[in-house]
């Protein structure tokens, strides 16, 4: 057979099960890991002792002994504990992943009545594995670095191996023109202030965002008196900064030039589902007898794109 005879949801029609599955993979788009940030997080108990616990969440899982095996959905529906074995004299590694153990492929498991999805520890990986060390199917939610002579599991020996299937990107572009000129900046503090007429702009966060990329550009920042020396950066928020960069220019008079900056941002969980304030400023280094401005004739840009990681 080279074509399911019948397409999924044909009325009448009766489906293999490796035909549900192949539509997973493709709604998946071939990837694996879990569907959101917080899924399937892998924690010290409320009470710290032998185990972890597992979040609630769902996962897409890529079959792994058939090329054509297809994808299976699984969640878990509330928190579930998963015990870890003591150490002995010696340090140890365990993986804690999803399994699948579908019988149609491997094993004997009845699906009728065993439990085909389920957690498992594969004791004794390397301190530096990342992915589960066979062709099994499943996917790693976290491995567990215990120390030698331990008992009780804590969130200092636990490291996140998730990986989100198909992780979210929401880009923002923003532009904007000051209608006039605003405050000439100078002095040789090093101490940054906005420029008051050139306008913020309301950045609402997502509620999954974990980090940013973003990337401003003046063009055409404006230079008076005497030759300019200092910075530019951009704030997010009152805690995030976009990391500065120089302004350096030797001439007088008036004159302009084009300035971009980028950075990387960690998303604080506290910005999530918010709307936050994005201000470019700049000041004045030591030695700086010039000033530095915006007016109408200057163009802000500024792009921030928010991507999705396991939280």
């Amino acid at each position: 057979m080279t074509l399911f005879a019948r397409p999924i949801l044909t009325n009448g029609a009766t489906h293999p099960a490796q035909q549900f599955r192949m539509l997973v993979r493709d709604l998946a788009r071939g990837a694996e890991g879990v569907t959101q940030g917080d899924d399937l997080k892998v924690t010290q108990r409320s009470t710290p002792g032998s185990g972890i616990t597992v979040s609630d969440g769902s996962a897409v899982i890529k079959g792994r002994v058939n090329t054509f095996q297809g994808h299976y959905a699984e969640a878990n529906i509330g928190a579930q504990n998963v015990d870890i074995a003591a150490t002995s004299a010696s340090p140890r590694s365990d993986m804690v992943i999803l399994r699948i153990e579908d019988p149609e492929y491997e094993g004997t498991l009845n699906p009728a009545v065993d439990q085909v999805a389920y957690f498992q520890v594969i004791s004794n990986v390397s301190s530096s594995a990342t992915a589960i060390p066979d062709g099994r199917t499943g996917i790693p939610l976290a491995r567990i670095d215990i120390p030698a002579s331990t008992s009780t599991i804590t969130d200092a020996y636990i490291k996140d191996l998730r990986a989100v299937a198909n992780p979210r990107r929401d880009r923002n572009l923003n532009i904007a023109s000051p209608s006039g000129i605003s405050t000439e900046l100078s002095g040789t503090s090093g101490t940054f202030a906005n420029f008051t007429t050139a306008p913020g702009w309301s950045i609402a966060v997502p509620d999954w965002a974990t980090t940013a990329k973003v990337t401003i550009i003046v063009a055409q920042i404006r230079y008076s008196t005497a030759a300019f020396f200092g910075g530019i950066r951009a704030t997010f928020g009152t805690s995030l900064t976009v990391q500065p960069v120089n302004l350096d220019d030797n001439q007088t008079g008036i004159r302009r030039g084009t300035v971009a900056l980028a950075d990387n941002l960690t998303i604080p969980a506290a910005y999530r589902a918010t709307t936050q304030t994005l201000r470019i400023q700049a000041a004045g280094y030591n030695p700086n007898p010039g000033k530095v401005s915006v007016d109408a004739s200057t163009t802000l840009i500024a792009d921030l794109e928010f991507f999705e990681a396991p939280r």
